[in-house]
C-alpha cells in the first residue's frame, strides 16, 4: 500500500518521540505487560493461523494419534511465529482427544549430535508439567539426571546428562529412548510423542544431523511396531535446503507447512485482545501504525505492542503512543539486528546504497517494492558498479527478497527499512553538525 501525503506526514513523525524521563515516569505505575518480545506467544494470546493449525492437526496430530508416524518441517521467515505455532499445536495435541505427549527441545546451543541428544533428554525431563502423573513417571525414568531437589521445579544434573548423551545420539538410541518414554506414560493416556526441534541453525550445517533425522524416521518406519511419533522441525527454508544438500533423501520425509505473515484482521485481533487483557484500548488511528509496521510478523508485533504498553499513560493507545512505539521498536530491531548482523559485515558503499533505498521507501511508503532502475538513478559511479553484488549480498543476509516482477525487490521487514531510514537522518544530522 503506497502511502499518501498524509501517510508520509505520519511516517515523518516517527523519528521523534518521548524523552527517557517521560518514559520512566509512565513505566513506574505499570503492571505486567501482555507482550512477549523474543519469546513464543502464550497459548491464551494466540490468534489466527487457522489454516496452518488445521493442517498440522489433521495431517500430523490426528494421524499420529491413530498410530502413523509423521515428520513435519514448519518453515517461515525469522520472527514469523514458527515457535509460537509449534508450542500452540503441542498444547492442543496434549488434550485428551489426541493424547500426545509434547517434548519441546531448543537446539540453539547445540553444535553436534551429542549436544542435540542432551537437549532432548533435558526437554523430556522438563515436559508434562500440566499432568503430575507424567512428571512423576518421567522423573523416575530419568532419575539419574535429577540433581538435588529445589524448592521450585527440578535441578538437572547436566554433567550426567552430557556423559550419557552419546548413547542417545544415534537414530536407534533416540528411537529406543522415545519409545520407552511413551511406554512409561501410556497408562496416563499417552498415545504418542510430539517432538519439536526448534532453533536448528547451528545443526543443519552438520551432515550428521541430516543423516540422524532421516535415520530416525526410517528406523521408526521399519520397526515391527513403529512409535507413534510426530517429529516437527522449525526453521527457515534455507535450513531445510541445507539439510537436503548434506543428505538429499531428507527432501522426501517432510510434510512442509509454510507459515506466512499474519493478515491485517489477525493483527488487529491480536492487538485488541492483548491490550484488552490489561484493560487498555486502541484508537483506530493508532492501530494503523501497530499493524502497518508490524507487517504480519509476530516478533515485530510484540516489540511494537510492548513499547506502546510502556509508553501509554492513560489506558488508551492513541496515535502519538503508536508513533513513538514504532520508533522505539525500530531502534530495538536496529540495535539487535541491523547494526550487528548487517552494518557490521558490509562496506561503507553498501550502507550508502541501503540508506538511499530506504529514502525512496519514505517517498513511496515503507514496505513497497523498489526497482533496480529507480535505485541506479541515485547511485554514485562507484555504487553503481557494485550494485548487482550488493543485491546478492543483501539477499544472502535476508535484508531484501525478490518481488513479484522482474527487477523488483522488497525489504523482508518494514522495521528494518524504517530503522535504516531513521539512521540515515541521524547520519545526515551528525554530518551537518560536524561540518559547522
Amino acid at each position: 500500500m503506497a502511502e499518501t501525503s498524509k501517510g508520509k506526514r505520519r511516517t515523518s513523525r516517527l523519528y521523534w518521540g518521548q524523552t527517557g524521563r517521560e518514559r520512566t515516569m509512565a513505566e513506574m505505575s505499570k503492571g505486567k505487560s501482555p507482550f512477549y518480545p523474543g519469546q513464543p506467544v502464550p497459548v491464551e494470546l494466540f490468534v489466527g493461523r487457522k489454516a496452518e493449525i488445521e493442517r498440522i492437526l489433521t495431517r500430523g496430530v490426528a494421524q499420529v494419534t491413530r498410530g502413523k508416524p509423521v515428520a513435519i518441517f514448519t518453515r517461515g521467515e525469522y520472527g514469523i511465529g514458527k515457535s509460537s505455532i509449534a508450542g500452540f499445536v503441542q498444547s492442543l495435541a496434549e488434550r485428551e482427544e489426541y493424547g500426545l505427549h509434547g517434548i519441546y527441545a531448543t537446539l540453539g546451543g547445540s553444535h553436534d549430535l551429542n549436544d542435540m541428544a542432551a537437549a532432548i533428554l533435558e526437554a523430556t525431563l522438563r515436559s508434562g508439567a500440566l499432568d503430575p502423573r507424567r512428571v512423576e513417571k518421567l522423573r523416575n525414568l530419568l532419575a539419574k539426571y535429577v540433581g538435588p531437589q529445589q524448592l521450585f521445579g527440578i535441578r538437572v544434573d547436566l554433567t550426567a546428562l552430557r556423559q550419557d548423551a552419546p548413547n542417545f545420539s544415534t537414530p536407534f538410541g533416540m528411537l529406543s529412548f522415545l519409545s520407552e518414554t511413551r511406554a512409561r506414560l501410556k497408562e496416563t493416556g499417552v498415545k504418542g510423542i510430539f517432538l519439536v526441534l526448534d532453533e536448528i541453525n547451528g545443526m543443519t550445517s552438520d551432515p550428521q544431523f541430516a543423516n540422524f533425522i532421516k535415520g530416525l524416521v526410517d528406523s521408526n518406519a521399519m520397526s515391527k511396531e513403529p512409535l507413534p511419533l510426530l517429529l516437527m522441525l522449525c526453521g527457515v527454508e534455507e535450513r531445510r535446503r541445507e539439510m537436503i544438500q548434506k543428505h538429499q533423501p531428507v527432501e522426501r520425509i517432510f510434510d512442509v507447512v509454510e507459515i506466512g505473515a499474519m493478515t491485517e484482521a489477525e493483527m488487529k485481533d491480536f492487538f485488541n485482545r492483548a491490550f484488552e487483557s490489561v484493560q487498555m484500548k486502541v484508537e483506530d488511528s493508532a492501530m494503523f501504525y501497530l499493524t502497518h509496521y508490524s507487517a504480519g510478523f509476530p516478533k515485530i508485533m510484540h516489540l511494537i505492542g510492548d513499547a506502546a504498553y510502556w509508553l501509554d499513560k492513560d489506558g488508551l493507545v492513541d496515535e502519538e503512543d503508536a508513533i513513538n512505539a514504532v520508533r522505539v521498536a525500530a531502534g530495538e530491531v536496529g540495535s539487535k539486528y541491523v547494526d550487528q548482523q548487517i552494518y557490521s559485515v558490509i562496506s561503507k558503499d553498501y550502507r550508502s546504497i541501503l540508506r538511499k533505498i530506504a529514502g525512496i521507501g519514505w517517498e513511496k511508503g515503507f514496505g513497497e517494492p523498489f526497482h533496480k532502475a529507480e535505485i541506479t538513478k541515485v547511485l554514485t559511479e562507484s555504487e553503481h558498479r557494485k550494485f548487482n553484488n550488493f543485491l546478492r549480498r543483501m539477499e544472502t543476509l535476508r535484508v531484501i527478497r525478490h518481488g513479484e516482477e522482474r527487477g523488483e525487490y522488497v525489504f523482508t521487514m518494514r522495521m528494518v527499512e524504517l530503522y535504516i531510514w531513521m539512521d540515515s537522518i541521524r547520519q545526515r544530522k551528525e554530518d551537518v553538525e560536524s561540518s559547522t
